[in-house]
């Protein structure tokens, strides 16, 4: 009796890990970063040295600034009070291309992230679909801006 018990339950221990899984897949987040671009009349260490300087007045979270022309800036994360409390911010990929000696053109990659856990991972920011990506626009704009002073 106890062997027969003994490999019900052992059976329904392996069925459970076999359906379920100990691991499971990335969730697939294609389609959540929104992209804007504009072309600067401005040589590309000027516009370097421009969007370096834009996101230090905006109060950016700079977490790399990469000569071939990569920044990763993030908002300072905020809680809201009717999302339970979890902190969200957005992240700003920006990539600086040359296209010419006195062109670059400049795109942003907007992504919302929201700091979680998981049953299975880590605590960490995890990506979400991003639906607004004004202030985007607004951080091309004063770039542009500044250059063209």
């Amino acid at each position: 009796m106890r062997i027969h018990n003994g490999l019900k339950y052992g059976g329904l221990v392996f069925l459970l890990l076999v359906t379920v899984g100990c691991a499971r897949a990335a969730k697939d987040t294609t389609g959540f970063p929104r992209y804007n671009s504009k072309t600067v009349e401005a040589s590309f260490e000027d516009t370097w040295q421009t969007v370096k300087t834009v996101l230090r007045e905006q109060n950016f979270d700079l977490y790399t600034r990469d000569k071939r022309g990569v920044f990763v800036a993030y908002t300072e994360p905020k809680r809201r009070l009717l999302k339970f409390f979890k902190p969200r911010r957005v992240q700003y990929t920006i990539e600086l291309e040359a296209v010419s000696d006195h062109e670059t053109a400049i795109y942003v990659e907007t992504l919302r992230q929201v700091y979680g856990v998981t049953p299975l991972t880590y605590p960490d920011w995890h990506d979400r679909k991003t639906e607004d990506d004004t202030q985007a626009r607004v951080l091309l704009d004063a770039i542009q801006a500044r250059l063209a002073s």
